[in-house]
């Protein structure tokens, strides 16, 4: 059984053969004197990335690849790299080289103090329709977790072992591994990292951000169908029963017999119906979603 290592780099790569080495050597430079392994996951790259992997490897036994099968995504690519790594200490980052691995000391820094050390970009170089609907996400997981950090969407950061590992069986069905972690009670302090411009643009254009947005909703905020199902059931069975007593007040009072206003009443009646049906099929979602996150993340083709 290979021997455990102090520290796990694990790096997501897609058609990055051109920035891979550069990487490499700043990584290398940036951990000198510690006991390190750099785990790359190539998430289906079709530009040579992992013949340059390959030979990284063949050059340093520190340096492992793993190639998957297609494209799946960058969360079930880092729940590959994550289970693989073999750290007491992980720190995650992009292979784009918007993230300095020069900042990896400062991130390792802080978890002799808490348990995650939280990557927050500093002088973003984003465009505004990337980072507008970052700070809608943003703010819409501070909501749901309770944690007041400022950039759940850094994939830059460190974890201790011990409060990451729990969480392997969820991350990369759910797209915030930060978040993930930090809803379960661990520490958090944030570091200040230097961001760079993504050289071929970002990957994260408006509307995959909405969907982005749309995965937080659905995933840290338990049924949200079946909130909406039940506040429109009582909101509209609580306006049938106010109207229906206000129009058999008006019956009595008046000798007039209000049709319209029950008719009314009866369909607003029947909608609170409906919202409460709503709620339960938000339920019976959910316990299909949770039944169908059981199948792969992902398919490895080569792993060195």
């Amino acid at each position: 059984m290979a021997e455990d290592v102090d520290l796990s780099v694990v790096v997501t790569v897609l058609n990055e053969a051109g920035s891979i080495e550069e990487l490499y050597r700043r990584t290398v430079a940036a951990l000198d004197g510690r006991s390190f392994e750099l785990m790359f996951v190539d998430d289906g790259s079709t530009d040579g990335t992992f013949a340059v992997l390959s030979r990284l490897h063949a050059t340093d036994p520190r340096v492992r690849a793993i190639r998957l099968k297609r494209n799946f995504g960058q969360h079930p690519a880092m729940h590959a790299g994550l289970v693989r790594s073999r750290g007491a200490a992980i720190v995650t980052m992009d292979g784009d080289l918007q993230n300095a691995p020069e900042d990896i000391p400062k991130l390792i820094e802080a978890l002799s103090r808490v348990d995650v050390a939280s990557g927050r970009r500093v002088g973003r170089r984003d465009s505004v329709a990337r980072t507008i609907p970052s700070r809608f996400i943003n703010g819409l997981l501070r909501r749901f977790t309770d944690v007041p950090i400022s950039d759940f969407g850094c994939a830059f950061n460190a974890y201790r072992r011990d409060a990451i590992e729990p969480h392997f069986g969820a991350i990369g069905k759910q797209k915030f591994t930060k978040a993930l972690v930090l809803r379960g009670g661990a520490t958090v302090e944030e570091v200040d990292v230097s961001h760079a411009a993504a050289t071929g643009g970002s990957r994260y254009s408006p509307l995959r951000l909405i969907r982005l947005a749309l995965h937080v909703v659905a995933g840290f905020w338990p049924q949200p169908v079946q909130w909406i199902g039940v506040c429109i059931g009582l909101v509209c069975s609580l306006a049938a029963i106010i109207l229906g007593v206000y129009g058999l007040v008006y019956w009595i009072s008046d000798s007039n017999f209000p049709g319209p206003l029950f008719a009314g009443v009866g369909i607003i009646f029947v909608l609170g119906v409906q919202g409460f049906i709503l709620a339960l099929i938000g339920e019976y979602l959910g316990r299909i979603q949770r039944d169908v996150e059981g199948t792969p993340l992902y398919a490895v083709a080569e792993e060195l």
